[in-house]
């Protein structure tokens, strides 16, 4: 018997990217549909799936990746996407449904969000609705629906984590009281990939939940209690609304403004899994049973504390972000451009000076004049951008298309070359490449660091030139603290830069 072939979209997000894994190890053929298969680099599968470039919203992309495909997995969500994220995700779906069609697909597995309240969120609304566009397929659909997802990486446990560790007294809305039924990613992941291995296709509408009920503010305490903290000081006001609420959000947690609005939006619902939708009957839960929110919390906080995060919310881009347009293009090509451009000769090797570029931002931080790029992050933040806080996936190495605190790795040669596209809120686009090149002595090396601007009308040309002076504290000193840190790492101390050039 061949063995079953499967298409992943969304494989290089958070819950995708360690699906994969999950189907590989259990023998399936997958396939992965990607905008850049350079975004597939750095992941455990890389060398072990088909690869499928296109777009999920043409339909002539969807029907070429879903060839000979007998399961798929529709795993597309645009939700940070701005007030239309509703029309983009329906009409993303519709596409996908009829691509299905076409292609004679047989089972169709997808995970929306528990719809069980009359109060109903904008978000949860969405996810309902693209269920009843892949429904309209024909094809059998598989929809599972879980509430809040625990996980390391995961957009609600990074709230979770940041609200509680940073915050030992606060002020939230009256829907903290509100119920809810977390689950564990590991038991997400059971789920999915157990449907993949049913005999026959087969449809239905199942909520997936953990053991455990219990309100958000509850939640909260318990995650404090796993993390060894004192109980939490929650005070309920009634004036505080969700753009109120999301804004505190964006300026506490790694979230952007716009992220958290849609999820805390989503906490008005009670979202309790309903029995009489209960999986069981269809897939057995995991040897044991599904974790508990305590052993889920544990499990993910362990993850963070030792590096091994696979994936996490920020990896997952929308198609109309500025950093998937400027990863197709010489995006600085042929337009006004401004740039600062850093090199120095080290005695040191290639190989000796690349680990201090890899491991830049997150704790390593950006090698001086830490003080001005933290207040480049707060100001980001507090006009709705991303700041700082994102962090890093490893703190070791990098992979095309993850988040690197406001940044983005646009692309990497590793031992070589990096380049980050910036996505803090900016009057135009915004690059930082680090090159090495074989220097003018024997053994030695060529750092080469350039930042470049492209201005968005009157106010980019405006904005390069008042943080230019800044650019003489920061870019210096960080192409020279990189060549240091690599002369410490090695035990020796850091000789004056045999050439500068600036």
């Amino acid at each position: 018997m061949p063995t079953k072939r499967v298409l992943v979209t969304g494989a290089t997000g958070y819950i995708g990217g360690r699906l994969v894994r999950e189907l590989l190890d259990e023998g399936l053929q997958v396939r992965v549909l990607v905008r850049d298969s350079a975004k597939t680099k750095g992941h455990s599968w890389e060398n072990d799936v088909e690869i499928a470039v296109g777009d999920a919203s043409s339909f002539d992309d969807v029907a070429a990746a879903l060839k000979d495909v007998d399961t798929c997995y529709y795993l597309l969500h645009s939700l940070n996407t701005g007030s239309n994220f509703q029309e983009i995700e329906n009409n993303m779906a519709v596409t996908f449904a009829r691509a299905c069609e076409f292609a004679k697909v047989k089972q169709i597995i997808y995970l929306g969000g528990i719809n069980n309240d009359t109060a109903i969120s904008k978000h949860l609304k969405s996810r309902t609705q693209v269920g009843e566009s892949l429904r309209a397929s024909g094809i059998p659909i598989i929809e599972l629906r879980a509430g809040m997802v625990l996980g390391s990486g995961s957009a609600s446990f990074e709230m979770l984590r940041h609200l509680t560790h940073r915050l030992p007294i606060m002020t939230t809305p009256k829907w903290i009281n509100n119920r809810t039924h977390p689950i564990a990613v590991r038991d997400v992941l059971w789920y999915l990939t157990k449907c993949a291995l049913l005999e026959k296709p087969t449809s239905g509408i199942f909520d997936i939940g953990g053991p455990d009920t219990l309100t958000y503010a509850e939640l909260m305490q318990e995650f404090a209690r796993a993390s060894k903290l004192p109980e939490r000081i929650i005070i309920t006001i009634p004036v505080l609304t969700p753009t109120l609420a999301s804004h505190w959000i964006g300026l506490v947690t790694p979230l952007p403004t716009s992220l958290a609005k849609n999820l805390v939006q989503s906490l008005i619902s009670e979202v309790v899994v309903d029995q009489e939708k209960d999986i069981s009957a269809l897939i057995p839960p995991p040897p044991g049973g599904t974790l508990s929110v305590r052993a889920a919390i544990d499990l993910a906080l362990e993850r963070v504390n030792s590096a091994q995060v696979d994936t996490r919310w920020s990896d997952a881009k929308d198609p109309n972000s500025p950093w998937n347009s400027s990863a197709t293009d010489p995006a600085w090509a042929g337009v006004t451009s401004y740039k600062d451009l850093r090199e120095i000769e080290s005695p040191l090797s290639m190989e000796q000076i690349w680990p201090p570029i890899e491991s830049i931002g997150g704790e390593t931080g950006w090698y001086g004049a830490d003080i001005l790029w933290s207040i480049r992050g707060l100001l980001d933040t507090l006009v709705g951008g991303v700041g700082l806080r994102r962090g890093r996936r490893d703190p070791l190495k990098l992979r095309v298309g993850e988040s690197l605190d406001f940044w983005r790795v646009e692309a990497i040669d590793h031992g070589r070359y990096l380049q980050l596209f910036a996505e803090m809120k900016l009057p135009g686009e915004a690059w930082l490449e680090f090159e090495l090149l074989p220097g003018e002595i024997a053994g030695g090396t060529r750092i080469k660091q350039t930042a470049t601007f492209v201005p968005r009308g009157l106010w980019g040309r405006l904005y390069w030139y008042s943080i230019a002076p800044f650019h003489f504290l920061v870019f210096p000193t960080m192409i020279k603290n990189i060549e240091k840190a690599a002369h410490n790492s090695h035990g020796v101390v850091s000789p004056a830069p045999i050439l500068e050039r600036g």
